[in-house]
């Protein structure tokens, strides 16, 4: 939300995951012993990918059509497969199996492409955290509003409209992310990622189910082989939908991010790399089917006038108590994810903050609040400042730019080629000495210059829809 979902996208915390502490033993890095097999690390896929991305993907087909809508699905999925694949072997560094293990997405780039590129792979990394966290906020408070519209609907009995102002909500999502940011040690709270994982599936399946019912009470499926008609939308507004719907494809799909991370928790032998490899096939074939009916049974249900995320566009019908679980759960959901997503930024800032400045009290030193029947709290000032700012920052962002699509497409398109593929290309390149301007080196460079112009198209799509919706929308006034 993984995001998408970048991710999207993606509830798994990016710092090393539990390992089970296998027969008392030790790896070869003096670590606990590594105990993670095809299943669990495709469960961590297939967990941290299927997230908010896939509310958007509705309108993404509805954008592209019946032809070109599931065919895009195909080839972000055959793409983000392959770059794992490459991605897996850079978990080693050098040749052997028994090569220094990289424990982090960032480690993998330095030990293998280093200097400026390992500069430039954070700043990306730590860009599209900020951008999902705005994401985030967005879709929780859309979330929060349709469930209270929902209910003065139906005590109205459909005769109140219900408009909502959504900055109350967006600034009470902020608020709770406030108090969570305080807790030390977020990412060891190992319950959050099942609780995570069975929220977004709760509303990914509720979303699907309500679109198959709605397809049965229309009797027939809706839509067209090429998608939202020129004379509904302007034929420069077609373009950039498109170009944006391809965005929000490639947000539903990114988890190269997290993979070096998953793949550290798998036993060896068979050796890591082909474990990764099994499970990356795994994952993506079970989010391509799952993402494939999401989009299309949404399409087939709304047609062209599919909404940007699903689960608003259901409107009031019965039963709307279903809705608003799947609502409750996607706010559920994103408010550890947020958390989750934001953990990495926080270490980041934090240990800058302590090289630059070792002496200062303001930085090091934490003040123990008693809290009777547990351990005391440590609060220290400087994490409460920062974090604060922090999600005060990313609240007003998403106040000013309210629009879910918009900013999932620009994610995806942000974080896509990258993460997903330039990074992993080059490191493979580097790591197997590819030769230049060998066939195999060629083959490489094209599909990398090939979603760079994706991810470019995604992107100016992706702002234009920001620049268009704006117009509509006073900053601090978002209304449903």
């Amino acid at each position: 939300m993984a995001h998408n979902n970048h991710h999207q996208a993606l509830n798994i915390s990016a710092q090393p995951l539990p390992h089970g502490g296998g027969a008392g033993g030790i790896d070869d890095d003096g670590r606990p012993k590594r105990t993670g097999t095809v299943w669990t690390a495709s469960a961590h896929i297939i967990t941290a990918v299927i997230g908010s991305g896939v509310l958007s993907l509705a309108w993404a087909t509805a954008q592209l059509g019946w032809v070109a809508g599931p065919a895009a699905m195909l080839l972000f999925s055959f793409v983000t497969y392959y770059t794992s694949t490459l991605l897996t072997a850079c978990y080693r560094s050098g040749d052997s199996v028994d090569g220094k293990r990289n424990y982090t997405y960032m480690d993998a780039v330095r030990s293998n492409l280093g200097g400026f590129k390992v500069k430039l792979c954070g700043v990306v990394q730590y860009v599209n955290l900020v951008g999902v966290a705005i994401g985030y906020t967005v879709a929780s408070s859309i979330s929060m509003m349709a469930i209270k519209r929902s209910n003065c609907f139906h005590k109205s009995g459909g005769k109140n409209a219900c408009h909502m102002e959504g900055t109350p909500y967006m600034v009470s999502f902020g608020i709770m992310e406030i108090f969570l940011s305080q807790i030390p040690d977020f990412d060891q709270l190992w319950w959050l990622s099942i609780v995570a994982a069975v929220m977004s599936f709760t509303y990914s399946i509720i979303g699907l189910a309500l679109g198959i019912i709605q397809v049965a009470g229309n009797g027939n499926f809706k839509g067209s082989l090429t998608g939202v008609s020129i004379g509904t939308v302007t034929e420069t507004q077609k373009i950039w939908r498109t170009f944006q719907a391809l965005g929000d494809i490639a947000f539903a799909y990114s988890f190269s991010i997290i993979l070096i991370e998953i793949q550290d928790t798998i036993k060896s032998p068979p050796s890591e790399a082909k474990t990764m490899k099994k499970a990356s096939l795994l994952s993506v074939a079970v989010t391509t089917i799952f993402y494939t009916l999401c989009g299309c049974m949404g399409y087939a249900a709304f047609g062209d006038a599919a909404p940007g995320n699903l689960l608003t566009g259901f409107g009031f019908y019965n039963p709307f108590w279903l809705l608003d679980i799947a609502n409750v759960a996607i706010v559920v959901h994103l408010v550890g994810a947020y958390q989750v997503f934001c953990q990495p930024l926080f270490a980041f800032i934090e240990k800058f903050a302590l090289d630059r400045f070792p002496d200062s009290p303001f930085i090091t030193k934490d003040i123990k609040i008693p809290i009777p029947g547990f351990r005391p709290f440590k609060l220290n000032l400087f994490r409460l400042v920062w974090r604060t700012v922090f999600v005060i920052f990313t609240t007003t962002i998403s106040m000013l730019l309210p629009f879910f699509n918009d900013i999932v497409g620009l994610l995806g398109a942000l974080g896509f080629w990258p993460l997903t593929v330039y990074f992993p290309v080059e490191m493979y390149i580097s790591q197997k000495k590819i030769q230049k301007w060998s066939t195999r080196w060629i083959c490489l460079q094209t599909l990398s210059m090939a979603c760079l112009v994706i991810t470019i198209a995604a992107a100016a799509g992706s702002v234009a829809g920001v620049i268009q919706d704006s117009k509509s929308v006073k900053p601090f006034h978002v209304n449903y």
